[in-house]
């Protein structure tokens, strides 16, 4: 032992059994005794060694199941094989119901757990060769997948990079294989390591194992906590816990820093199927070390459980997420064959022209001295860019960029407010290869910081409010400001350029002969953009070249936009493809995180700014247009006036927003597309088509007809309101929405489990599980009934929220409403919440006439109906109502909580 611990660690205690203990069946522990020898030098002897492990063999035996495989799983400090014990339970469960089985066998690592404390000090390199010496005696003949956590992972990682003849996958869960020396210890190791806290935070006290147990997310019951201290109670042992911290490398003195070097070599020689999960709230094992891993197992899939930290087994479904890898990866016990899914071939391939990249458009235009974008909001009024100028910026930041170093396939966070400079660097980041990520300042602080650290970019452009939360926040990434800044306040942002001192760098290039880089291909990753956050955490969707262009294509098919039209985008997304669409474009004055910002007045402005024909609006901005109309001025009038088409999507749009719209653009057609982050436009209707197909009082909202090459199905519910069956076409069945297309998403980032959710059971490998719920009428309409988890399963079937809301709402004095459940699923009762007009002062429930009104029109049974000054909305468009709240919500106040605002 390191003399810096305290002389208790070095106690020695025989192996044992746990004793009963919640989750932990008695048939899965056993003990191993391993037989003495010599060290792998050959020059000391050292005595028998015995092992607790978890073994689910006699279990799998017991249902008469014959493993394909073993899954060997290592702990890392200060927990022990408990920490599998789901994993154990889920294998069996899968095997019990006629799937493969695996056997686990989970390790408690010498001087840990209930494992003998041997006194003696254990290295990474005696713990890789006591685990081999161990399963050598086990008799695992392959193939075996390794799993790992903590410094677990690192052992379990030297034992793959061993047995290659046996192994035939890796998994891990927070560890780390490489230091890199740029980056200091993690600060909760540093501390630990300190000679004067090491003995006394580790072994003396609990203090390690208890903040351990407190990082968890959420925090452990009692009974879990108390069987992860089970084995460590008492200072004499746990001696392995500060042994087990004296051990970690921290330079390359340390005596184990040479076997860490040789397992992390080996690790990217690695060319087995890998899953590695991972939880970003963990203080000590950092991104930094998923992207090193990523980088040595480029193969590997990976899935970030946003909210959980280090221990994630505990925190989240690590053992489901595990077993369907294993189900998909290697079935039984190897590697499928076959290839890709093939597409349908009753389904047309509309496959977007590969030779028209996303800046073709602007690449024609380059010589034109008409406006290309409008800026309403400029300091000191409106500014227009002509074709030309954005054309020619475009390359000076292009060839900038490439000269300070972003290569193809970086990743650029691009924190800035729509506009030139944001058009600008997006078109520049394609163009050479830079991978965009492109997050909603509507998350809000902490949903950025959640997606920016997620995404891992290389690369930050941001302007002063988006790069001071950088600085504060610690987010990952170089640092371009859009604006100038004093010395001073660039060494403390940490900016290293200016956009105005890249584009300056790209034209002195560019004037001396310099081109710009080869264009990236079609396939290559283009942009990864985020999901609002509506309904979970904000998900990156990751768009190729391809993929983009084809979702400009679909646009210009549908609405008819191009070369000439002028384009007012409330919405960022249409703003940034305004060049790809060869469309002048103009952002209207407001503040982008907040759409109910948006006037009446301002978009007149902005139409006259660009001559525009078409406008596009989230359905909150156009509430608050519609609201302010009174303020527009005839001259106002006379522009609106030439307005042909109008679109508002984001969130379904009630025919009288629409109605109330096509009063201020009489000339316009009214279009509510229906779409989402993964696929911009997947369905189309206008406001005739809403009215010709009826009544939608209780049928949900029509959404249209497809678009071209845009397939969708509807996947049935059960009665607990699960999609089950196969995805259909058929009439009037009630399920998940299910869409292909050329410009749906290639993926979710760094999530492997949504990703394989949302293509599970479909047979395009372009389509996607919307998580909407809806049904097709006899004419091939779609309409939504709302999302997937607000599915409400009562005793007589399943209710979905939308049709009682639009009921609810024609009731005189009710503004908008949420239908929410409560109760167990299965059993649910249906609650309805409603806005009044004019609003509460406070939270309460409903008058007795109010009630009585509202029960009589939802259509279904109502536990209760409460009424709210304003109903919690979505982040992004505030006009999503937030019914998971709700539900939450209702819950408490009808269990007794006090009556607040939800």
């Amino acid at each position: 032992m390191r003399s810096d611990l305290p002389r208790v660690a070095a106690s020695t205690a025989p192996a044992t059994l746990p004793p009963p203990l919640p989750g932990l069946d008695p048939a899965w522990s056993r003990l191993v005794t391993v037989p003495g020898g010599t060290d792998r030098t050959g020059g000391t002897d050292h005595p028998d060694r015995t092992w607790h492990l978890l073994d689910t063999a006699g279990s799998l035996d017991a249902l008469g199941a014959t493993p394909v495989g073993t899954l060997l799983c290592v702990h890392g400090n200060p927990t022990w094989s408990y920490l599998w014990r789901s994993v154990a339970a889920q294998t069996l469960a899968v095997a019990r119901a006629g799937g493969p089985a695996w056997r686990v066998v989970a390790v408690d690592q010498l001087d840990m757990g209930f494992s003998e404390r041997t006194g003696v000090q254990h290295r990474l390199a005696d713990r890789v060769r006591d685990l081999g010496a161990l399963t050598d005696v086990l008799g695992l003949t392959g193939p075996v997948v390794t799993v790992g956590h903590d410094w677990g992972g690192v052992v379990s990682l030297g034992w793959a990079v061993d047995h290659p003849g046996l192994l035939a996958g890796v998994v891990t869960c927070n560890t780390a294989v490489h230091q890199p020396e740029d980056a200091p210890i993690p600060a909760p190791l540093r501390l630990a390591l300190r000679p004067q806290v090491l003995g006394r935070g580790t072994v003396l006290t609990p203090a390690f194992l208890e903040t351990t147990l407190a990082i968890a997310h959420p925090r452990l019951d009692r009974p879990v906590a108390d069987a992860y201290r089970a084995p460590y109670r008492g200072a004499a042992r746990r001696g392995g816990i500060g042994g087990f911290v004296a051990d970690i490398p921290v330079d390359a003195a340390h005596p184990s820093a040479a076997e860490l070097d040789r397992i992390a070599t080996g690790v990217a020689a690695l060319r087995v199927p890998a899953l590695l999960v991972w939880g970003p709230r963990d203080p000590v094992f950092l991104e930094r070390y998923l992207d090193d891993l990523t980088a040595r197992l480029p193969h590997a899939d990976v899935h970030r459980f946003e909210g959980a930290g280090h221990l994630l087994p505990d925190d989240a479904d690590v053992a489901g997420t595990l077993t369907d890898w294993l189900g998909d990866h290697l079935p039984d016990g190897r590697a499928p064959a076959g290839g890709e899914p093939r597409l349908p071939t009753d389904v047309p391939d509309h496959t977007a022209d590969a030779s028209r990249p996303l800046w073709a458009a602007l690449e024609d235009q380059r010589d034109a001295d008409g406006p290309a974008l409008v800026e309403m909001a400029a300091p000191g009024g409106p500014r227009t860019v002509s074709w030309r100028l954005l054309a020619r910026r475009v390359d000076e930041v292009a060839v900038g960029l490439a000269d300070l170093g972003v290569r193809h396939g970086d990743r650029v966070s691009l924190l800035v407010t729509p506009g030139a400079d944001l058009t600008a660097v997006l078109y520049a980041c394609v163009r050479i290869g830079a991978v965009v990520v492109v997050a909603d300042a509507g998350l809000g602080l902490r949903g950025l910081t959640r997606a920016v650290r997620g995404a891992r970019p290389d690369w930050i452009v941001g302007a002063l409010p988006g790069l001071a939360a950088a600085r504060a926040l610690g987010w990952p990434g170089r640092r371009i400001a859009t604006v100038a800044l004093p010395a001073p306040a660039r060494r403390a942002l940490r900016v290293e350029h200016s956009l105005a001192e890249v584009a300056r760098r790209g034209a002195r290039l560019l004037a001396s002969g310099r081109t710009l880089p080869a264009a990236p291909s079609p396939e290559d990753p283009a942009a990864v953009l985020f999901t609002s956050g509506s309904t979970g955490p904000a998900k990156g969707v990751v768009y190729t070249h391809r993929q983009l262009a084809a979702v400009r294509d679909v646009l210009a098919a549908q609405y008819d936009v191009g070369v000439g039209t002028g384009l007012v985008a409330g919405f960022a997304p249409f703003a940034l493809l305004g060049p790809a669409l060869g469309a002048r474009s103009v952002a209207p004055d407001m503040d982008v995180t907040a759409p109910r910002t948006l006037t009446a007045r301002a978009v007149a402005d902005a139409v006259r700014a660009v001559d525009a024909t078409v406008v596009f609006l989230s359905p909150a901005a156009l509430a608050n247009v519609v609201a302010t109309a009174g303020d527009l001025t005839a001259t106002d009038r006379e522009a609106l006036a030439g307005v042909r088409l109008f679109l508002s999507a984001g969130a379904p749009v009630p025919e009288a927003l629409l109605a109330a719209a096509t009063e201020l653009m009489p000339n316009a057609s009214a279009h509510t597309p229906y779409g989402m982050t993964e696929g911009l436009l997947m369905t189309d209707v206008d406001l005739d088509g809403v009215r010709a197909a009826g009544d939608t009082s209780g049928s949900g909202i029509c959404v249209g007809v497809p678009a071209a090459g845009v397939r969708v199905r509807i996947a049935p519910l059960d009665d607990l309101g699960v999609p089950s069956g196969t995805p259909t076409d058929a009439a009037g069945v009630t399920g998940e929405i299910v869409v292909a297309a050329p410009h749906v998403r290639d993926h979710y980032d760094r999530l492997w489990r949504t990703n394989r959710a949302s293509r599970q059971g479909v047979d395009d490998p372009r389509g996607h599980r919307t998580g909407d719920v809806g049904h097709l009428d006899a004419d091939g309409r779609l309409w939504v009934e709302g999302r997937l988890q607000h599915v409400v399963a009562t005793a007589r079937g399943v209710v979905t929220p939308v049709g009682p809301e639009q009921r609810i709402e024609a009731v005189d004095g009710v503004g908008r409403v949420g239908v929410a459940g409560v109760g167990p699923t299965g059993t649910q009762q249906v609650v309805a919440v409603v806005e009044t007009v004019p609003p509460v002062r406070r939270p309460g429930l409903a008058t007795a006439s109010l009630a009585t009104a509202v029960r009589a029109a939802a259509g279904v049974p109502l536990a209760a109906v409460l009424v709210v000054p304003v109903l919690p909305t979505d982040i992004r468009h505030n006009s999503k109502v937030d019914r998971a709240r709700l539900s939450r919500w209702a819950t408490s106040v009808l269990g007794g909580a006090r009556m607040v605002r939800p």
